[in-house]
């Protein structure tokens, strides 16, 4: 089995490390809005994070974030909705711990929705050795949710059924190694078990009935593995800039395979620091996804979000930081202010826009298919102190 297997290494790896000292993360605030608009849906809101040493040993932390969802995707359009709202709370805790080089990191997040509720925690270890030249880094994390459905009329909730419970397991592995005095590299690896009930509770796959469309619930396998793996590169050039690059592979049991690249440019000038990135990414079909089933209960598992089709999507994205003059907070250490944008192009190759309105004019199957434009914005303020 691929878990077993990579315990296996990650043991042996950990094994061979030799003891010795690294630096926790400094303490720090920040506070973060973050407004996500594309596929028309609009996703917005705060995130506040706290962070405080003790001791050269000790690290805590503690991170509330929101996101206040809003519009129509075009799942509802599909099914003739036209507007949701949704809010989600998360809160995340966690503690850092310092010994010699090897640092421990425990954490735990929930997340609360109405009709999704997420509970996890995550354990870490992180070593360096060979004179910090090599770090070692391990981690393993658990999720468990509670699934519901909310059943609507005239736009409330009148009543709530369990669909089930999912657990999600994570095991990672990481590797970077400073290669020369300019050019740092990192391997990445990571299993992904899941179980329960995985899919989305108030999406529908559709299938032709004789002349007329019919409709059922999509209907998942009950667990799927995923592995991915990871190389990444910094190269510092000769005026202070650095270039990154990145290449990841996926594939998982329900047959999907993807991979992606990146590219990233970072310069700084006098108080800033300027980035501009590139990323292209592509993806196969789940084995069970259709846009239009011959028939009902054409197969054992049925599916058709778009996420499991055939797409790809490029990325690009510009932001800066600045280090804020300190006699503004002449109690803090350093103060920056930080703005990202990226624009997101999605094209879906089978999943198609089957809006009431395309699927009279051009009939069933025969829709253009989907495509869309999203803006993602962070803005945020950190202070180290």
């Amino acid at each position: 089995m691929v878990v077993t297997r990579l315990l296996c290494l990650l043991a042996a790896l950990f094994l061979s490390v030799s003891a010795s000292a690294t630096v926790l993360p400094e303490d720090q605030s920040e506070v973060l809005y973050h407004r996500y608009q594309g596929g028309g849906i609009t996703i917005d809101g705060p995130s506040v994070l706290v962070r405080k040493g003790f001791k050269d040993k000790v690290s805590v932390w503690g991170n509330y974030y929101t996101d206040n969802i809003s519009g129509a995707s075009i799942d509802l359009l599909a099914q003739g909705s036209s507007y949701y709202e949704e809010h989600r709370t998360e809160t995340s805790v966690g503690a850092d711990y310092l010994h010699g080089r090897t640092i421990m990191s425990l954490s735990g997040t929930n997340s609360s929705e109405r009709d999704y509720e997420a509970n996890s925690f995550a354990f870490g270890l992180s070593q360096a050795f060979f004179g910090d030249m090599s770090t070692l880094s391990l981690s393993y994390s658990q999720g468990n949710d509670d699934v519901r459905e909310n059943i609507y009329e005239d736009g409330s909730i009148v009543d709530t059924i369990d669909r089930g419970k999912a657990r999600h397991q994570r095991y990672g592995l990481g590797l970077s190694q400073i290669i020369t005095r300019k050019l740092i590299v990192s391997f990445n690896a990571e299993t992904v078990v899941d179980d329960g009930f995985l899919n989305n509770p108030y999406r529908w796959v559709r299938y032709l009935d004789g002349e007329n469309l019919g409709r059922e619930k999509e209907k998942y396998p009950a667990s799927r593995n995923s592995d991915a793996f990871a190389l990444r590169a910094m190269y510092y050039l000769p005026y202070r800039a650095a270039l990154k690059a990145e290449y990841r592979i996926f594939s998982d049991s329900w047959g999907i395979e993807a991979s992606n690249w990146e590219l990233r440019y970072i310069h700084p000038w006098r108080d800033w620091i300027f980035e501009a990135k590139y990323r292209a990414y592509e993806q196969g079909q789940a084995d069970f996804y259709s846009d239009l089933f011959p028939y009902a209960d054409a197969q054992e598992y049925l599916a058709r979000d778009k996420e499991l089709s055939e797409f790809s999507d490029s990325t690009l994205g510009l932001g800066f930081s600045y280090d804020w003059d300190q006699k503004y907070l002449s109690w803090a250490d350093k103060t920056t202010l930080n703005f990202y944008w990226d624009y997101i192009n999605f094209d879906y190759h089978n999943f198609r826009e089957n809006t009431p309105e395309n699927t009279s004019e051009y009939g069933s199957g025969n829709e253009p298919f989907y495509s869309f434009g999203a803006h993602v914005v962070r803005a945020f303020i950190s202070v180290a102190y």
